[in-house]
């Protein structure tokens, strides 16, 4: 289910655009390519390459580091589902807390919270990543709101935050 909630936020694009937040984007959201190099305006790739991108990195880079981010923390798979979909919005962030660089899941209340067994409060936590380019997104407090509602296992209300589209 958190597949098909990325897959209705990241848009498949085969030609590179800028995303709300001003950044080469392509594919389903992937702003870089497996080798490390960034995306390019101008880049092009086939939706095959963009749905093995996707998964690759999605493994590798966002579901092996949220595992690990975890812990022993009690989680649920609809939990750990959103909290993936969270970390590939935000990026994971910096290994260790350092002043000045860029804050990611790692730094999150979302898994402050998590690890602490205050779900109810990490549920809410989402609603603190809502900024694009320094302004609220409206797309952005949709999709921490379906985040939300499926850290929740808020079938209902995640179905409502995606018109209907993502449902159990």
């Amino acid at each position: 289910m958190a597949l098909a909630l990325m897959h209705h936020f990241e848009e498949l694009r085969l030609l590179a655009y800028r995303c709300p937040a001003d950044v080469p984007t392509i594919g389903w959201g992937n702003t870089y390519y497996l080798d490390g190099s960034r995306v390019r305006m101008g880049d092009r790739i086939t939706a095959e390459h963009a749905d093995a991108l996707y998964a690759a990195v999605l493994e590798r880079d966002f579901a092996d580091p949220v595992r690990a981010a975890i812990g022993n923390a009690a989680t649920t798979p609809a939990q750990f589902g959103a909290m993936v979909s969270l970390a590939y919005n935000i990026g994971m962030g910096p290994r260790l807390s350092v002043p000045g660089l860029k804050k990611g899941f790692r730094q999150s209340e979302v898994l402050r919270l998590h690890r602490a067994g205050n779900y109810a409060g990490a549920a809410e936590a989402f609603a603190g990543w809502t900024r694009a380019g320094g302004q609220v997104s409206d797309g952005l407090v949709r999709r921490r709101k379906a985040e939300a509602a499926l850290y929740r296992s808020d079938f209902a209300d995640l179905a409502k935050h995606t018109y209907g589209k993502v449902k159990p």
